[in-house]
């Protein structure tokens, strides 16, 4: 059993195992592709504290029962209430739809529209911190307007503090989210299905 099974409610022998089996080296690499960025063994310049916050994020903005459930619970054991708190706070102003942005020039240009602002009210953002405000607002890009995708997004990444390595990681997790929260969408309407 892994995390997806977790949230999706996968019983051990039950019909929705027995799926889940039928592509058992998925099932083994996205339980190995969470551990490696949620939990690693040297997390080095973005905490597990960090990862847990950003992953709720994303949960939050994907509006993912119960995925962000599991991540709010991990912020709170890894980065304690507070900070959990104030990320629930941080979806809840930066909620929006997408994905949205522009193409480059051409013919899907014509399907170019404008994508959501990122902004934090002061207290959250003081609250959270520089370099966690940097790493909800690439967050906050690559779920809305990934379209808009650019070399100078990563330089207030880099001005609050983040490295190369760790903004490799937070990219990763971002995509990984984006993955799993659509699995386990799927995995639960299947489920649910005679």
């Amino acid at each position: 059993m892994d995390v997806i099974d977790t949230l999706v409610g996968v019983e051990p022998g039950s019909h929705m195992d027995a799926v889940r089996d039928g592509r058992r080296i998925a099932r083994t690499h996205a339980q190995k592709s969470y551990e490696v960025l949620l939990t690693p063994a040297a997390p080095g310049d973005f905490s597990i504290a960090e990862r847990f916050a950003i992953a709720a994020y994303v949960a939050g903005l994907h509006g993912a029962e119960p995925t962000l459930g599991h991540y709010a619970a991990g912020l709170a054991e890894h980065g304690g209430a507070a900070l959990a708190e104030t990320v629930a706070k941080a979806v809840a102003e930066t909620a929006a739809e997408g994905p949205k942005g522009s193409f480059p020039p051409g013919p899907l240009s014509v399907e170019d529209t404008p994508a959501p602002a990122f902004a934090l009210s002061p207290a959250v953002a003081e609250a959270l911190g520089p370099k966690l405000v940097a790493g909800f607002a690439h967050t906050h890009f690559l779920v809305f307007h990934p379209r808009d995708a650019a070399a100078e997004r990563f330089a207030p990444l880099t001005a609050a503090g983040w490295t190369t390595d760790a903004i490799v990681s937070l990219s990763q997790l971002v995509s990984f989210l984006a993955f799993q929260i659509r699995v386990v969408a799927g995995l639960r309407v299947l489920a649910e299905t005679p």
